[in-house]
């Protein structure tokens, strides 16, 4: 918080290394248009995959250190948004609005505590949070 607070030139690498840890969607299904073979698995035209975004973001032959919080992670080839021609078209705003709603948030607040854990909205699809529980000092 303090390193943020303090340096909003780290928001880039940290708000990819937040879409990294959570990223919003933790699959999406696929059919293969032709064959090919992915690390030694033979995928066949037609065949149905899934893409686990989450598990991805956390493989350790990509990520030094993948299970580390690291907000100066560079680079940093996460899929929170995926990849190729199904590339989320709202990634450019999201991350916009994540640069502006933290540059505004440590303007106005100089300490953010949560007061309990979050709660989850359940979903097996998105990665979503219900509510967060938490007391903001104002400035």
């Amino acid at each position: 918080y303090r390193e943020l607070e303090s340096d909003f030139a780290l928001l880039p690498t940290a708000i990819e290394e937040m879409l990294r840890w959570t990223t919003p969607v933790h699959y999406f299904r696929r059919t293969a248009t032709r064959d090919v073979e992915v690390r030694g698995k033979k995928i066949r035209e037609g065949d149905r995959v899934v893409l686990h975004y989450t598990s991805a973001n956390f493989d350790e032959e990509v990520f030094e250190e993948p299970f580390r919080f690291d907000i100066r992670r560079d680079p940093n080839p996460h899929l929170a948004f995926g990849w190729g021609e199904h590339f989320c078209l709202g990634a450019r705003l999201a991350r916009l609005e994540a640069q502006v709603f933290f540059e505004e948030f440590f303007r106005c607040f100089s300490q953010a505590e949560l007061t309990g854990p979050p709660r989850r909205l359940r979903s097996n699809l998105t990665n979503s949070i219900r509510e967060i529980p938490i007391r903001l000092t104002p400035r």
